[in-house]
C-alpha cells in the first residue's frame, strides 16, 4: 500500500535537488522559460516587490533580484533556504532579499496581511497534499490586481510520455508506485483541475506555457546537452501553442487575481 501522502520537505536533499534538477538541461531550460514569460510583463519594466514561495535555492529569484527587484523568498525547508542566502550573499544582492522559512499554508498568518503585486509558485503544488486550497491561501498574498506565476507538473504529459515509452501497467496503475522516486513530484496535477481551482479563487488566465514540451521526448537524450541551443530555441517558439502547450512536462500559468 502506498504512504499515506503529506506535503513534502527537501531538507536533507538540498544537493541532491541542485545536481539532478537545477544543474541540468530541463533545470536550465525551465529557467528560460520561466524568465521570458516573466519578463512580458509590464510591472517587472520598473523595480517590484517580488513574492516567491517554496523558492528553493532561489535561482530565479536571483535573476530577478539582479534586475534590480526585491524579492521575499519562502520555503519549507531550511536547508534550501541556507543555499539561496549563500548564494544572495556571494553575488553580493543580499540587500535586495528577505527570507521567512514557512510552508504555504501559514505563510498569509505570518506576512499579517502584507501583499505583493507579483507571486510566484514553482513546483509547489504537486507536493502537497491539498494543492486546490492553496490556489486560495496564495490569492490572500497577491495584492488586488497583481499577478501570480504559477507553475505546476502536468499529469496529462506525465500519462503521455509514458505511453510512449510503453509504460503500459505504470499508466493503468495512474502513474503510482508503492516506493516514490524521492525527487519525483508525488502528485502530478491535471490542467484541467488546476484551471478550475484558479477560476473558483478568481483568477483570470494571461497566458499558458509549457514548460519541457519537446525535451523530455528525444528519441537520443543527448541531443537534450548537445544541441542545447537550437532545442531552447523552438521550446520558446512553440511552447505557448497548442498542441505543444498542452503536452509541456510542467504547464506555467500567469493569472490575474
Amino acid at each position: 500500500m502506498r504512504d499515506k501522502l503529506t506535503d513534502r520537505n527537501f531538507d536533507q536533499l538540498a544537493e541532491r535537488f541542485q545536481q539532478n534538477i537545477y544543474n541540468t538541461s530541463k533545470g536550465q531550460l525551465r529557467q528560460a522559460v520561466l524568465m521570458r514569460d516573466l519578463l512580458a510583463l509590464p510591472l517587472l519594466a520598473k523595480p517590484c516587490s517580488v513574492l516567491d514561495v517554496g523558492g528553493g535555492q532561489g535561482q530565479l529569484a536571483l535573476r530577478l533580484a539582479a534586475l534590480g527587484h526585491q524579492v521575499h523568498l519562502t520555503d519549507i525547508s531550511a536547508d534550501m533556504l541556507e543555499i539561496a542566502q549563500a548564494q544572495a550573499a556571494a553575488a553580493n544582492l543580499s540587500q535586495q532579499f528577505r527570507f521567512t522559512h514557512s510552508p504555504l499554508q501559514t505563510l498569509a498568518s505570518q506576512l499579517a496581511g502584507q501583499q505583493y503585486p507579483l507571486v510566484l509558485c514553482h513546483a509547489v503544488l504537486e507536493w502537497l497534499v491539498d494543492p486546490a486550497s492553496a490556489i486560495q491561501q496564495l490569492r490572500q498574498v497577491l495584492a488586488p490586481g497583481g499577478i501570480l506565476s504559477l507553475m505546476f507538473f502536468n499529469k496529462d504529459a506525465l500519462r503521455f510520455s509514458n505511453i510512449v515509452y510503453g509504460n503500459f501497467d505504470y499508466v493503468k496503475a495512474d502513474m503510482r508506485v508503492k516506493k516514490p522516486v524521492r525527487l519525483s513530484p508525488q502528485q502530478p496535477l491535471l490542467q484541467a483541475d488546476v484551471l478550475a481551482w484558479c477560476q473558483q479563487a478568481g483568477f483570470s488566465v494571461i497566458s499558458k506555457s509549457g514548460v519541457r514540451c519537446f525535451h523530455d521526448y528525444l528519441r537520443d537524450r543527448q541531443l537534450q546537452i548537445t544541441q542545447y541551443s537550437e532545442l531552447e530555441a523552438l521550446e520558446l517558439q512553440y511552447n505557448q501553442q497548442e498542441p505543444y502547450a498542452s503536452l509541456g512536462r510542467y504547464t506555467h500559468l500567469l493569472l490575474q487575481g
